[in-house]
């Protein structure tokens, strides 16, 4: 049960700094931000994985910096894909 508590604050968090990088941040809700940060954890993982960088995310227990730091890299791109097939562009 503590861990689905971290997960949405953490989550929350990341997702929000994420939308303020990529300044979607007044099109998003508090829970679009709390998605965001979860899945952009998952496929920072996923992409950290791809590339050997051997920190794990919020998603696998891992509470450190490099993990923090992944997972905001995978918002981040999250991001830009969504901003992609919206808009046509990154931003």
């Amino acid at each position: 049960m503590l861990g689905i508590i971290i997960w949405l604050i953490v989550g929350g968090i990341i997702g929000w700094i994420a939308s303020m990088i990529m300044r979607t941040d007044g099109q998003q809700g508090v829970f679009l931000n709390i998605i965001v940060g979860i899945v952009g954890a998952f496929l920072g993982g996923w992409l950290g994985g791809v590339l050997g960088i051997g920190a794990g995310t919020i998603n696998s227990g891992a509470f450190n910096i490099a993990g923090l730091a992944l997972s905001l890299v995978g918002a981040i791109v999250l991001l830009g894909i969504v901003n992609l097939f919206r808009r046509g562009r990154v931003r």
